[in-house]
C-alpha cells in the first residue's frame, strides 16, 4: 500500500454492520482471521489488551465492539497501516515487536492478541504489494511473537494466537519455558476436512497441561455445493452478530 487517500481505500463493514473499518483497495485486507481472533479472546470490561502487528486493527476493534470498556493498543511496524489503525479507532504505536518503544516495554497487559504472517517469505513467491506481501509473509519467527507477547503479559494474562495449522510445532516450542498452560483449537474449513488454521491460547506463569480441543468447523455440509454463505451457525454468530466462540 503506497497510498492512503481516499480513492485507495475502502470501508468495510464486519460484525454485520457493528463496525466498519478503512483498508486498503489493493494491500493486505482483514478476512475472517482476525474475527475469529477477537471472538476467542476472554476478555472483561477493564483489562486491558495489545495487539502485536495489528494491521488497520481488526482483531483489537473487534474485540472491543465485543467487550466494552477495554484498554487497546495496536502495534504495527507499517506506518500506512498504523495511520489506517489510527483512523480505525485503535490506539496504535509504529515499531517492530522486536523493538518496542519503552512506554509499552514499561507496561503490562491482561490479553496479548497476534495474527502474525502466514507464509515464510524465503519460500515460495512473494506479493507484489507491499502491505500484502508484508501481511502474509513473514521475516520475523513465531517464537519472536511469543517471546515480544511473554514480556508483556502481567501475572496469569493470555496470549491468543490465530495460525497455520502447521505451525503448531514452532507456537509449542516458541511458548516453552515463557507460558504455560498451552492450548489448541483446530479450525476445520469442514466436518472430516483437515484444520488449515489453529488458535493458540497460552498463560503468564500458566501450570496446566497442555490441551487439545474439539476443532471448530466453519462451513455446514461435507462439501461446497452452491454459492452463498455455508458458514455454520456458530460461526455465522460471530461473523454477523459479534459473538464469542464457545472455547
Amino acid at each position: 500500500m503506497k497510498s492512503t487517500s481516499d480513492d485507495d481505500l475502502t470501508h468495510d463493514a464486519f460484525l454485520g454492520g457493528r463496525l466498519h473499518l478503512w483498508q486498503p483497495r489493493a494491500g493486505y485486507r482483514a478476512g475472517v482471521d482476525p474475527v475469529l481472533l477477537a471472538a476467542s479472546i476472554p476478555a472483561r470490561a477493564g483489562q486491558s489488551v495489545l495487539d502485536l502487528g495489528c494491521g488497520a486493527g481488526a482483531a483489537a476493534l473487534c474485540l472491543g465492539a465485543r467487550v466494552p470498556g477495554l484498554s487497546l493498543l495496536g502495534v504495527e511496524r507499517q506506518a500506512e497501516y498504523a495511520a489506517l489503525a489510527e483512523r480505525n479507532g485503535l490506539e496504535t504505536a509504529v515499531a517492530d515487536i522486536r523493538a518496542l518503544p519503552h512506554d509499552i516495554r514499561s507496561r503490562s497487559f491482561d490479553h496479548v492478541i497476534a495474527n502474525p504472517p502466514f507464509f515464510d517469505r524465503a519460500a515460495g513467491h512473494s506479493a507484489s504489494d507491499q502491505g500484502r506481501e508484508a501481511g502474509r509473509g513473514y521475516d520475523t519467527h513465531v517464537e519472536a511473537w511469543i517471546d515480544a507477547a511473554a514480556r508483556r503479559l502481567r501475572h496469569k494474562g493470555f496470549l491468543h494466537m490465530i495460525h497455520r495449522a502447521e505451525r503448531v510445532p514452532d507456537m509449542l516450542g516458541g511458548a516453552h519455558g515463557r507460558l504455560g498452560s498451552p492450548e489448541i483449537w483446530p479450525i476445520c474449513p469442514r466436518v472430516g476436512k483437515p484444520a488449515e488454521l489453529v488458535i493458540f491460547r497460552a498463560r503468564k506463569d500458566g501450570r496446566a497441561d497442555f490441551r487439545l480441543h474439539s476443532p471448530i468447523i466453519l462451513h455446514s455440509g461435507a462439501r461446497h455445493e452452491r454459492d452463498g454463505d455455508s458458514y455454520t451457525p456458530e460461526i455465522q454468530a460471530v461473523l454477523r452478530n459479534g459473538a464469542a466462540l464457545p472455547l
